[in-house]
C-alpha cells in the first residue's frame, strides 16, 4: 500500500509544486514512515481500542500522516521533533488522547445536521480526529458502536455532525482523486 500511496501523493506534489491546494502549505505533501506493529499494539492497548482495519493499515503501511485532506492527516502517535517541526496539532487532538475518551460508545446513532448551539461534551467521545478542516471543522473517524470505522464530518456552525465516507480507504482516495 505504501508504495502506491506514497506514489500517487508524489504525484499530487507535482502537480502543485506551488502548495496552492486547500491544505497543501500545512501538510507539503510529506507521508511520515509508517507506524511499527509494536506502536499501533500499544496505542490500542493504552487507549482500550481496535483501529477500524483501513485505517490501521494505512498508518502501518502507507504513513502516520500528514499529506492528507484538510490541513493533513493527523499523526496517530505524538509528533516527532525534526520531523513535523512546521505542523502541529491541535487541541481536538490532544483531547482525543484523554484516557477513557477513545473508548467511550459513540454516543450517536442518527446523524446530527444543521448548525449546533453548543457542542455537548458527550458528541465526539468514541471518535479520532483525521484531519482539520478550517473554521472548527473536523473529518472523524468512529472508533466505536455501530458506526465504528465511518468518517464523520463535523462542522458545528453549518452542518451539524454526519456522516461522510464508510471508511477510511474510500475518504483517503477521494482525496488523492480530488485533482
Amino acid at each position: 500500500m505504501r508504495g502506491d500511496v506514497g506514489a500517487r501523493v508524489r504525484l499530487l506534489a507535482a502537480r502543485d509544486a506551488e502548495c496552492a491546494r486547500f491544505g497543501a502549505d500545512t501538510h507539503r505533501y510529506a507521508l511520515r514512515p509508517p507506524l511499527p506493529e509494536a506502536e499501533i499494539r500499544r496505542f490500542e492497548a493504552a487507549h482500550g481500542i481496535a483501529l477500524p482495519p483501513a485505517y490501521r493499515a494505512f498508518v502501518a503501511e502507507a504513513g502516520d500522516g500528514p499529506a492528507g485532506p484538510g490541513h493533513g492527516l493527523m499523526p496517530l502517535t505524538e509528533p516527532r521533533a525534526g520531523v513535523d517541526d512546521d505542523w502541529a496539532v491541535d487541541a481536538e487532538w490532544r483531547e482525543d488522547r484523554q484516557p477513557g475518551r477513545l473508548a467511550t460508545p459513540f454516543a450517536l446513532t442518527e446523524p446530527l445536521r444543521g448548525p449546533l448551539r453548543a457542542l455537548p461534551e458527550s458528541l465526539t467521545p468514541g471518535t479520532l480526529t483525521l484531519s482539520e478542516l478550517g473554521c472548527g471543522t473536523y473529518d472523524r473517524l468512529v472508533l466505536t458502536g455501530p458506526h465504528a470505522g465511518e468518517i464523520w464530518h463535523l462542522d458545528p456552525d453549518w452542518a451539524g455532525f454526519v456522516p461522510r465516507h464508510a471508511d477510511f480507504r474510500s475518504w483517503y482516495e477521494e482525496w488523492l482523486n480530488a485533482v
